[in-house]
């Protein structure tokens, strides 16, 4: 199958486009390089067919997918801070690029479409485990763009018979995720502070808890959304089913990275929500899907990544 992989050359990205291609697919990648690094294709990148567009543009959507079968949409702006501080680019490019990802897909008669998702859609609603069936609240321009998404994924299947699904994420880590980036997610963040021998920065008790998952499930996730047969049009939690704290995710990377230095405590930061596990029942059941990575292990070989990238640039 020739596969499309909008920011393919982003953390996810390009997971998924190794994946792609040891499973012999024929992949091409649509990547704007805003974010994306062709570094993180370096294995591949003689293999596949990369094309440097931004999908938020209509006729550069209608050029990434001249000549795929299935797309996994992935290009996105994907910051909840960086969509409070532009709002408007933020919706240019997680609404628009998704809209015209999704006309241009039909018009060139795309089979399969698999849209990432987030779990931004449920804010702060305190029920849990976070159901596909509960009403969406979300908190930020981010949220409502991955929503909105969602929203014209399930409207092109019921008119244009386009087989989309939306897989929604939930709290993914792993190697290549940039910890540098003032949006930077937890996990990289404690990871790069810990190897530089500094206290990670914990803002509150350290009490709130998360859905973790590793990449390789995340790309398990895509793999059974590309091979799924019926249940188009549907949303789905893509996670562990497992929720840690913050407290526990500093304990384990304590001791695998060796550092004894006590978490600088910070206030609350307002809008954080305190809790989120999803269930993944609906994951089970339609898509097959069984987390196969513990966290733990998930954390060890993600310090370990780092590890060895800071050993080869001589850090």
């Amino acid at each position: 199958m020739r596969v499309l992989v909008t920011g393919g050359a982003g953390f996810i990205g390009s997971h998924l486009v190794e994946e792609l291609v040891a499973r012999g697919h024929d992949v091409v990648v649509a990547d704007n390089l805003s974010t994306g690094k062709t570094e993180n294709l370096r294995n591949v990148l003689e293999r596949i067919d990369l094309r440097t567009l931004d999908v938020s543009q209509p006729d550069q959507a209608r050029e990434a997918v001249r000549g795929v079968e299935a797309v996994l949409h992935h290009a996105a702006l994907a910051s909840v801070q960086g969509s409070i501080d532009d709002p408007v680019g933020a919706n240019r490019i997680n609404v628009d690029g998704t809209l015209n990802m999704l006309q241009a897909s039909v018009e060139a008669r795309i089979r399969r479409f698999v849209f990432a998702a987030s779990a931004a859609a449920y804010g702060d609603d305190p029920q849990l485990p976070k159901r596909e069936t509960q009403a969406p609240k979300p908190l930020s321009p981010y949220a409502v763009a991955k929503l909105t998404g969602e929203y014209y994924c399930k409207v092109f299947y019921q008119l244009y018979g386009l087989e989309t699904v939306s897989l929604r994420y939930f709290n993914v880590f792993g190697p290549r995720q940039n910890p540098d980036s003032e949006y930077a997610a937890v996990i990289p963040k404690f990871i790069a502070r810990m190897l530089d021998g500094k206290a990670p920065v914990i803002f509150g008790d350290g009490e709130q808890s998360r859905d973790f998952i590793y990449i390789a499930d995340i790309v398990q996730a895509n793999m059974l959304a590309l091979e799924m047969d019926g249940n188009f049009g549907e949303v789905i939690n893509a996670a562990c089913g497992h929720q840690f704290t913050l407290n526990e995710l500093y304990l384990i990377l304590k001791h695998l990275i060796g550092l004894d230095e006590e978490p600088i405590r910070e206030p609350v930061r307002e809008g954080d929500i305190k809790h989120s596990v999803a269930d993944i029942a609906k994951a089970r059941d339609i898509l097959g899907f069984k987390p196969s990575v513990e966290f733990s292990e998930g954390l060890r070989r993600t310090v370990a990544w780092y590890q060895q990238s800071r050993k080869a640039a001589g850090v």
